[in-house]
């Protein structure tokens, strides 16, 4: 016999969060002054929390295409928000950083995350909402497939 917990459609309901709160940043960052799409808003995000990163690594841990990154590198580079270095180690691969003019911005993209998140979260208490993000972070380290580095 199946238990409760694995007839529950847990994947949905996680799925459709991410749709959710991505609908509401999408509203919000077009209601903002940073002239970003979602697309080039998250992967200034990412360069932020991967400063460094090989352009091929960053596309990976993202999901997406090494030549779809490309693409948003590009728009985010003409706007003076990242720069490309070249890899000391292999002159053919580029490492990502920040541009100073980027902190205002990402400063921008924190508070809107920061809203969706409150609004998400409303009428949870702070225990509710650190037990959550502590049962998310175990689901997410039961699944994942390449080590520890994968959780933060």
């Amino acid at each position: 016999m199946k238990s409760v917990a694995a007839t529950r459609p847990i994947g949905f309901l996680i799925g459709d969060l991410a749709r959710l709160m991505r609908r509401r940043f999408e509203r919000r960052l077009a209601g903002s002054d940073t002239g970003l799409t979602v697309s080039e808003a998250r992967t200034l995000a990412m360069v932020e929390h991967y400063s460094g990163w090989r352009q091929t690594a960053l596309a990976d841990r993202m999901g997406i295409e090494p030549m779809t990154l490309s693409g948003f590198l590009d728009r985010l580079e003409a706007a003076g928000l990242v720069v490309r270095k070249p890899d000391p180690n292999d002159r053919r691969a580029k490492l990502i950083t920040l541009a100073p003019a980027a902190t205002p911005v990402l400063e921008r993209i924190h508070e809107e995350m920061v809203a969706i998140r409150l609004e998400a979260l409303e009428g949870f208490s702070e225990e509710d909402a650190d037990r959550l993000y502590a049962l998310l972070q175990r689901m997410h380290g039961n699944l994942c497939c390449c080590g520890p580095e994968e959780l933060s």
